[in-house]
């Protein structure tokens, strides 16, 4: 969704919209494929002009088909996030390869006359996705031997193979010191 700043009147413009699922697809800047899939991506925001700073506030939702992180079965997750961004306009000392000082990171900065919420609706949504995703708290997952779902059925591995390579840690020992008090 792009917005001419030029075009926002003085009471500012509320805009409600749905993107379908694969338009994020080319906002990924290494253009790598995702680990994850989205449906129908709802939007409502208000965009405000002060002076030339852009405010958005707004909500994002969609759901989000991601592998549970121990199964690897594909899990709907819904996401919903309220945001809100301001835009200033980029200045010469911000275009250059100059570090930015803690002030200028609290904003985002929009060259020209056009901002395009994209990336911002696609960062709100990746900020709800959990680092470890599971299609239930008890999921069984996997195992490890034969990587047979434990979730649908059991196998006959044995619980007590002790992978070859730490092996040597089964007869280490650690001895305790005690440390008298003067």
């Amino acid at each position: 969704m792009k917005i001419n700043v030029l075009k926002i009147p003085e009471e500012g413009l509320t805009l409600q919209f749905s993107k379908e699922g694969d338009w994020f697809c080319g906002l990924h800047s290494d253009r790598t494929e995702c680990d994850f899939a989205l449906e129908t991506v709802n939007c409502s925001c208000t965009v405000r002009l002060v002076q030339k700073n852009v405010i958005v506030e707004g909500s994002v939702a969609a759901v989000v088909d991601h592998a549970c992180s121990r199964c690897l079965e594909i899990t709907r997750l819904p996401v919903k996030n309220a945001f809100r961004s301001t835009f200033m306009p980029a200045d010469e000392r911000i275009l250059d390869d100059q570090e930015l000082s803690a002030e200028d990171v609290e904003f985002s900065y929009y060259q020209g006359e056009v901002i395009d919420l994209d990336q911002i609706l696609l960062e709100q949504i990746l900020l709800q996705i959990p680092i470890k995703v599971l299609c239930s708290e008890n999921c069984k997952g996997l195992c490890p031997r034969c990587g047979t779902n434990l979730n649908i059925s059991s196998c006959d591995c044995s619980v007590d193979h002790i992978d070859d390579r730490l092996a040597v840690l089964k007869n280490f020992k650690v001895k305790a010191i005690c440390v008298e008090k003067r």
